[in-house]
């Protein structure tokens, strides 16, 4: 699972780095408590996140998680004394479907969730054949 918060930058903008990385802290916080012990989230850099689900039955288990994430995430943050409301889009890819290895799983992730951004953003997109690369 591939994550890109919505209107992150602007927070970075309007309220400093200080505010932003408070914010980045309690994204992660949130992502944890949607995922179970067997998962893995990281952040990989910027406003994007990674998330492995190793025991998921079909696409449909990893797009619940992605749901219940992006429901986490719509809730507003409360952060030194602001209220802060972001989104994210998130691209599903499951193995081995969508990727053989973990570097075309991550790419087929990653496009998906451009679809997603692409789609009016703050939703999840698996990632289906066909889907091409798209620059954002």
């Amino acid at each position: 699972m591939f994550i890109d918060l919505d209107k992150f930058k602007p927070v970075n903008d309007t309220y400093g780095h200080g505010v932003g990385d408070l914010l980045l802290k309690d994204v992660a916080l949130r992502i944890q408590d949607c995922l179970r012990d067997s998962d893995t989230a990281a952040r990989i850099g910027g406003d994007e996140f990674v998330i492995l689900l190793p025991a998921i039955e079909t696409e449909q288990d990893a797009s619940k998680v992605g749901e219940k994430i992006l429901h986490a995430l719509n809730r507003p943050f409360e952060l030194a004394g602001h209220t802060l409301k972001i989104g994210s889009s998130i691209g599903v890819a499951v193995y081995p479907q969508h990727g053989k290895d973990e570097k075309l799983l991550v790419k087929s992730a990653d496009i998906a969730m451009y679809h997603a951004k692409k789609n009016g953003r703050n939703n999840v997109k698996i990632y289906q054949l066909g889907m091409q690369e798209i620059s954002q």
